[in-house]
């Protein structure tokens, strides 16, 4: 396989930065320590936490694969870099809650902890500025962010990985409370982008309740490195069971 060369930087996003190679249908994600919350309005850095997420997607993704899941995930590269397809990104955070917790708490004045009777699958519009608002299926095809068809299958693989990841987790001691996922198109095939951090789920320990999640940062619980270090440990062994 050709040695991928990083070329001029295409995007920067919060957390990671994407470069061009030479071979127009790939790119190079670089992860960075950079911590952000409340849509980029709280800003930190967390020494690690690139290294940390990038080894914990380079370990889930091909994993997803093997259950049926298809990614933009290629190979690892180094500490803080991925090879994967280059996708037009859809506009869009798809959310699956198995628990209440965060946002859906806060506004439904549900307790905090609740389970959910069946995972909920919810979108949001990707816009800091507009606060990502949630949108309906129908909204997503009538703007045409994404085709009937796209969609049906966004909301299958949104929730396969749920079902993939709640098993995982489990076998890891935690509870997948929830998380966020991207979905891009290559060629009109929908795939799984972006990354599957303590960045972008919500985790706590099975048997304490322990946050080990963004969450840490967001409430200033502290030891935010220590803990997603700990979940990277954790899913490794959970592997390799």
């Amino acid at each position: 396989m050709l040695t991928p060369e990083k070329k001029e930087m295409l995007y920067e996003g919060k957390a990671k930065q994407v470069y061009a190679t030479q071979d127009p249908s790939t790119v190079i994600v670089y992860f960075k320590d950079d911590a952000t919350a409340f849509n980029g309005k709280k800003k930190s850095q967390i020494h690690g936490k690139g290294i940390i997420n990038n080894t914990l997607s380079s370990l889930l993704y091909p994993y997803l694969e093997e259950k049926g899941v298809k990614t933009h995930f290629l190979r690892q590269l180094s500490d803080r870099e991925m090879l994967v397809y280059a996708v037009d990104i859809i506009p869009l955070e798809v959310i699956v809650r198995n628990v209440a917790a965060g946002s859906m708490a806060r506004n439904m004045g549900i307790e905090e902890g609740k389970i959910m009777k069946k995972p909920i699958v919810e979108y949001s519009f990707k816009k800091d500025e507009l606060g990502d608002p949630m949108v309906s299926e129908d909204h997503i095809i009538a703007l045409e962010w994404a085709t009937e068809e796209q969609v049906s299958s966004i909301r299958a693989a949104a929730l396969k990985v749920n079902q993939v990841l709640v098993e995982l987790m489990e076998k890891a001691g935690l509870t997948l409370v929830d998380f966020k996922l991207e979905f891009g198109l290559k060629e009109a095939e929908v795939l799984l982008a972006d990354e599957i951090s303590p960045d972008t789920c919500r985790l706590w320990d099975i048997k304490t309740g322990e946050v080990m999640d963004k969450d840490r940062f967001r409430k200033d619980l502290g030891q935010v490195a220590e803990h997603y270090q700990e979940v990277l440990d954790r899913v490794k062994k959970a592997l390799n069971a």
